[in-house]
């Protein structure tokens, strides 16, 4: 794994891009791993300052990040930080239909005034985690809606409808 590795974590909503970081949790792997996780998020603060921007105000919760993103290199459950407005993922090598189906997301959620994110995961180990084998595959607030095909605008639409309303329901 290269020093320059840049991985993306969720700090509060965000994502933020942290250099070396499965470096940093590959070498913390034996002696934190029983630690607390102040211990584990401060460590993790210290050793990843060096190659990344982290405020001074900000460093509680990029601890509470850091230490869920440790807890998940250990293979241990998690509690994912809560999302705000829609999460959508591509899954897709970076072929033209999967390029297609992006740009018809980004078009939809930009003609419903949709608050949220787009990431286009083009890694095959990390689609793989997905458990979506054909391509490209959507998957919409944890959710997967499609499979192998590129949708239509109007189920694109449905579906981020939908999600929109579970999402205002598990809010009440």
């Amino acid at each position: 794994m290269s020093e320059c590795d840049v991985t993306q974590i969720r700090i509060r909503g965000n994502l933020i891009g942290i250099v070396g970081l499965n470096r940093v949790m590959g070498a913390m792997v034996f002696e934190y791993a029983g630690q607390s996780d102040e211990a584990i998020g401060r460590e993790m603060i210290r050793r990843l300052a060096a190659k990344n921007y982290i405020p001074r105000s900000a460093e509680d919760r990029y601890v509470v990040a850091l230490v869920r993103e440790f807890r998940r290199f250990l293979g241990e459950p998690v509690e994912e930080e809560p999302l705000s407005g829609i999460r959508v993922l591509v899954l897709g090598p970076g072929c033209a239909r999967c390029g297609r189906l992006e740009m018809d997301v980004r078009d939809v959620m930009s003609e419903m005034k949709m608050p949220g994110e787009i990431i286009h995961v083009t890694d095959l180990s990390e689609i793989g985690k997905y458990g979506v084998m054909g391509m490209p595959g959507l998957i919409i607030n944890e959710k997967v809606v499609s499979a192998g095909t590129t949708p239509e605008k109007y189920r694109i639409r449905r579906w981020m409808e939908e999600a929109a309303r579970r999402s205002d329901e598990d809010d009440h």
